[in-house]
């Protein structure tokens, strides 16, 4: 990894009782890593706790949602000449030691992005039953569509390349974004990898996808997958398992 060459970007939405740990945990294990938090208009004390941790702070100047905020981070990473960017969540769940791992895969490989996935032989936390369905049944929804089966299409803790932000600096989906976004590089003909991770606890607070969210969720994602696939243009794709 080569010092300003690669950006750590950080959605955040009212996460005040996570970020400064999550941000401090990053500087001690990548001391030469920039961190950027993306605050998404939150109404507590997070750009507060995230600049007094040491981290620069983006501030949307109205609630985008999560897709909202990953996009103007790699929007922003793009234009300011990065050639690679880390994406952690805020709450805590992402362990830093193994954001090496992703970038050296994402280097060697020359995918265009890396994804750190839950898995049981790399330790740490298991997610819910309710979350392992969905994981199952959107692997099953995109196995036809990628090729191969995605181990978590869940997951927020991604490393991209350059390549991939100048397309998603353009084009991103707003809304549950990770998903959507496994389409879209198809469609593009971009290649992802995936690497085992630790995940953990949130450090603070829980989780905004209630039981009636995470109705609205399957099927925002459902209607997302669709369009992105009537748009698909039939060339071969590449990449294919």
């Amino acid at each position: 990894m080569t010092p300003g060459r690669t950006l750590l970007i950080i959605p955040a939405y009212n996460e005040e009782g996570a970020i400064a740990s999550v941000v401090r945990e990053v500087k001690e294990t990548l001391a030469e890593l920039p961190i950027l938090v993306i605050d998404d208009c939150s109404a507590d004390s997070t750009v507060d706790q995230a600049r007094m941790a040491g981290a620069s702070v983006l501030q949307v100047p109205y609630h985008l949602g999560l897709g909202g905020c990953v996009q103007a981070g790699y929007r922003l990473a793009y234009e300011l000449g990065y050639d690679q960017v880390v994406r952690i969540d805020g709450d805590g769940q992402h362990d830093p030691r193994d954001i090496p791992r992703l970038l050296e895969t994402l280097t060697r490989t020359g995918c265009e992005m890396v994804i750190g996935i839950r898995s049981k032989e790399s330790g740490g936390l298991q997610t819910h039953l309710i979350r392992r369905l969905g994981i199952h049944f959107f692997r099953l929804i995109l196995r036809p569509i990628l090729g191969r089966s995605p181990g978590d299409p869940t997951s927020g803790f991604v490393a991209v390349s350059r390549r991939a932000l100048q397309v998603f600096g353009r084009s991103f989906p707003l809304e549950y974004p990770e998903i959507e976004t496994l389409v879209v590089l198809q469609r593009r003909r971009f290649r992802f990898e995936e690497v085992p991770c630790r995940m953990r606890r949130r450090m603070a607070g829980r989780s905004s996808i209630t039981a009636l969210k995470s109705v609205y969720y399957v099927i925002h994602v459902l209607l997302g997958v669709f369009i992105n696939i009537l748009r698909f243009d039939g060339r071969p794709r590449r990449g294919q398992a």
